[in-house]
């Protein structure tokens, strides 16, 4: 997905990644050019244009997007022109293999991204508009003056604004660069509001340790029924046939032990 990704706008070097040598397509056409050594030849001798529009495209994307993983969506479409090319249907093949090579990165580019086309058109008639009227006004463009220019409503063009929000996303795993520390990275900073706070987690603990010693100054018998239901996970009549009873004297058992622990943590907490 990208942040804020403008089609119509395309940076660091990096080492364009190792050229494997590729299966040559089948060729039954005389005129094919692509055979044996001729289709790796022409990926080796055109690969500076992978590192050139790669660069070009990369300086007007957001940070977040991979540059490495951009030249190898760079590089199956430089391996796409070789496989299709023919030289009595184009004069260059740089020129071919330079159109083909920016349609692969295009089309990734777009199946990355989080907005919609219509939305992406929405944006771009929002940016055209404020960009004129700030060019014909010499001031910053305000709500009613686009509501008049684009001919929306101010609900309308909130809309617009909400949909075309750049998006910016960031990796939980690095530090933050308000942290004291540098070395918390944001997934240990920021709260789980899912999660129990500290003073919840510390006052569960506290009221568990309640019940256990509580349990611990009960008679042997409670103690067993509660410990093979609660910890042995077994049932009623289970407990029954180990201890030698019946299964309504075991919940009858299991009812009052219950009912005492109530009673003890009710008048601690209170």
């Amino acid at each position: 997905m990208l942040a804020a990704w403008n089609p119509g706008q395309m940076a660091t070097t990096a080492t364009l990644p190792a050229v494997p040598e590729y299966d040559q397509p089948d060729c039954t056409d005389g005129t094919a050019l692509r055979r044996d050594s001729d289709f790796n030849r022409l990926i080796r001798d055109h690969l500076p244009l992978v590192r050139s529009i790669t660069d070009q495209m990369k300086r007007r994307l957001p940070a977040n997007v991979d540059e490495e993983e951009l030249r190898s969506v760079a590089l199956t479409g430089l391996v796409a022109a070789a496989r299709s090319f023919r030289p009595e249907e184009s004069t260059s093949f740089a020129g071919y293999a330079s159109s083909r090579i920016r349609g692969a990165i295009l089309d990734e580019l777009r199946r990355m991204d989080c907005l919609t086309r219509s939305t992406r058109a929405k944006a771009k008639l929002l940016q055209d508009a404020v960009s004129r009227l700030e060019s014909a006004e010499g001031k910053p463009v305000d709500g009613p003056r686009l509501c008049a220019e684009l001919r929306l409503t101010p609900a309308e063009l909130a809309k617009w604004i909400d949909q075309a929000r750049p998006v910016k996303f960031v990796s939980l795993d690095v530090t933050s660069e308000h942290a004291e520390a540098s070395e918390h990275s944001l997934h240990e900073l920021i709260p789980d509001d899912c999660s129990p706070s500290a003073i919840e987690a510390l006052e569960r603990k506290e009221l568990a340790q309640l019940v256990a010693d509580r349990i611990t100054e009960l008679p042997g018998p409670i103690r067993r029924v509660l410990a093979m239901y609660y910890y042995e996970g077994m049932k009623l009549a289970e407990i029954a046939r180990v201890l030698g009873l019946t299964e309504s004297r075991v919940c009858q058992i299991h009812t009052q032990a219950v009912n005492q622990l109530r009673v003890f943590l009710l008048a601690r907490l209170n």
